[in-house]
């Protein structure tokens, strides 16, 4: 006697499913660990620009300030204007540190910003 069609079509979709959630466990997993700190990924290997290491840690928001305009005049990958690249990885940098962020270094960025626009003659 043969076995009937419904037999062997519900073992076919039981053997699919079990497929499906083990590589489906696979994915997940997978984007789990590339997610991780993807804000550092941005800040080093963004496309808008490259910057000089530490130009976030350095002691003089105007230092700050002319390093990112550095950075963003000699970018050829940006898709902006210079101001707004170098602004927008500031601002960048500034909301994804959050409340980890020093008070005295969360003021020199916002410094900063105030002396790029001086930077780029945008007052």
């Amino acid at each position: 006697m043969a076995p009937s069609r419904k037999t062997s079509a519900r073992k076919t979709t039981a053997r699919k499913r079990t497929i499906r959630k083990t590589t489906t466990a696979r994915r997940k997993s997978g984007t789990r660990k590339s997610s991780r700190r993807w804000s550092q990924r941005v800040t080093e290997r963004s496309d808008a620009l490259d910057l000089d290491r530490g130009v976030f840690k350095q002691t003089s928001a105007k230092k700050i300030a002319a390093s990112l305009k550095r950075s963003a005049e000699r970018s050829s990958r940006r898709k902006s204007g210079a101001y707004r690249s170098a602004l927008s990885m500031l601002t960048f940098y500034i909301n994804r540190a959050g409340k980890t962020l020093p008070q005295a270094q969360r003021a020199r960025l916002e410094r900063a910003k105030t002396e790029l626009k001086h930077q780029f003659g945008r007052e």
